[in-house]
């Protein structure tokens, strides 16, 4: 019984705690990420998010997954994910709960950043010229960069 004292202490002061606020350079840090506008470093950004909402809550599928209670753009931002180092790939992604028209029109209003169709498929890619993606998942929307890792030498 006394093992587990430190893990229900842990859990009721977890459902109490506030979480964390968004840091005032979200938007320059992430935002410009997440466009494009920036070098990916997948580490940094581990470290920044990791320092701004705590560790991450999983590693799946190559990625560390942040919650966040941020916005981007005027639109509600609930995770953030960044890649870790078994992708030949560094990217950073955000969930938001914004449909890709509505997040498109946001930072299209916000920054200027146009995204045109991939195709004319009923749920098309979205890609702005810099390279971010906006994809549909379910009725909301995942904003992503993604570059191919620099090789070492």
């Amino acid at each position: 019984m006394r093992r587990l004292w430190p893990a229900t202490v842990c859990l009721a002061l977890c459902a109490v705690l506030p979480a964390r606020a968004m840091p005032s350079t979200f938007n320059q840090v992430i935002g410009d990420a997440l466009l494009c506008r920036s070098h990916l470093d997948n580490r940094y950004f581990h470290d920044y998010l990791t320092a701004a909402f705590g560790p991450a809550y999983k590693r799946e599928g190559g990625a560390y997954w942040f919650r966040v209670e941020a916005t981007l753009w005027g639109a509600r931002v609930a995770e953030v994910m960044v890649s870790d180092d078994s992708s030949e790939l560094v990217f950073i992604a955000a969930a938001t709960g914004s449909t890709p028209d509505e997040l498109q029109e946001s930072i299209r209003a916000a920054s200027g950043t146009a995204f045109r169709p991939r195709d004319a498929s009923p749920f098309p890619v979205r890609v702005s010229n810099p390279g971010s993606k906006i994809a549909y998942v379910n009725d909301k929307s995942k904003i992503y960069c993604a570059k191919f890792k620099s090789q070492s030498r």
